[in-house]
């Protein structure tokens, strides 16, 4: 039971090996509404994982017996396929890659908000667990703008939106964390897959051209523009890419 006395969100292993954030990030996801069980070194984590069988696993990278990627490859070896978001103290990609193609779901980099992790630890419920996946519904709704899965479309307040393939992708994954910051990466890996070798700035380019398509304003029969709509792609400078309404309209 949490907080309200109902039944828990979802169960939670949370594995860090300094005691204050361990404790802190217990005690936060439990007030959230999470059953959580903590451990601080990946040997306690894979015997708690076997022990009570998380929905999710937070999962730090450096642990003083052996790495996040380890404890991951030891339970993907025994079979487990719970889902595990990891905790970062370094910002490098490589880092991130290896997370991720260990069998990790996301990644947060040290310091975070607690609200951050709880955003990222419900976005993997959501896509992982069955019948919950978000992108089981045909279309995607934020604000006036609709993606429509199954017929290929897309519509920005009844007009509808011409993209290429990359910019429908990209779009999805942006609705889908709409109000999260989205890296670079985080996208490259999402949207074109870690296995094409190109320069992350083409993310920038392609960011370009659906802001260019989705926040530009109406054309008439008549040629003349009608006003601007409210932006909702945004670019968080240094961090990455969201799709929200500007403040001055939540």
């Amino acid at each position: 039971m949490n907080r309200s006395g109902a039944e828990p969100e979802a169960r939670l292993v949370v594995v860090d090996d300094e005691p204050n954030i361990r404790e802190l990030l217990a005690t936060s996801l439990r007030f959230a509404g999470f059953e959580v069980h903590a451990a601080g070194d990946g040997a306690t984590a894979l015997r708690l994982v076997k022990q009570v069988d998380p929905d999710l696993v937070v999962l730090d990278v450096m642990l003083p017996d052996m790495d996040g990627f380890t404890v991951t490859r030891r339970l993907r070896e025994k079979g487990h396929h719970v889902p595990v978001v990891f905790l970062t103290a370094r910002d490098d990609t490589s880092d991130k890659v290896t997370g991720l193609t260990v069998g990790g779901d996301d990644y947060v980099t040290k310091p975070f908000s607690l609200e951050e992790v709880v955003a990222r630890i419900r976005a993997v419920l959501r896509r992982t667990r069955p019948g919950e996946d978000p992108e089981d519904d045909a279309t995607l709704r934020y604000a006036d703008l609709e993606l429509d899965d199954d017929g290929h479309e897309v519509r920005r307040a009844g007009r509808t939106i011409d993209l290429s393939p990359t910019e429908f992708k990209l779009l999805r994954y942006l609705m889908l964390n709409a109000g999260r910051v989205l890296s670079k990466t985080q996208i490259l890996d999402h949207v074109w897959q870690y296995d094409w070798g190109g320069d992350a700035n083409i993310v920038e380019s392609y960011i370009s051209y659906l802001r260019r398509k989705i926040d530009a304003p109406q054309v008439g029969a008549d040629g003349v523009e009608g006003p601007s709509p409210l932006a909702l792609i945004h670019t968080k400078r240094g961090v990455g890419y969201v799709l929200r309404l500007p403040p001055a309209a939540v």
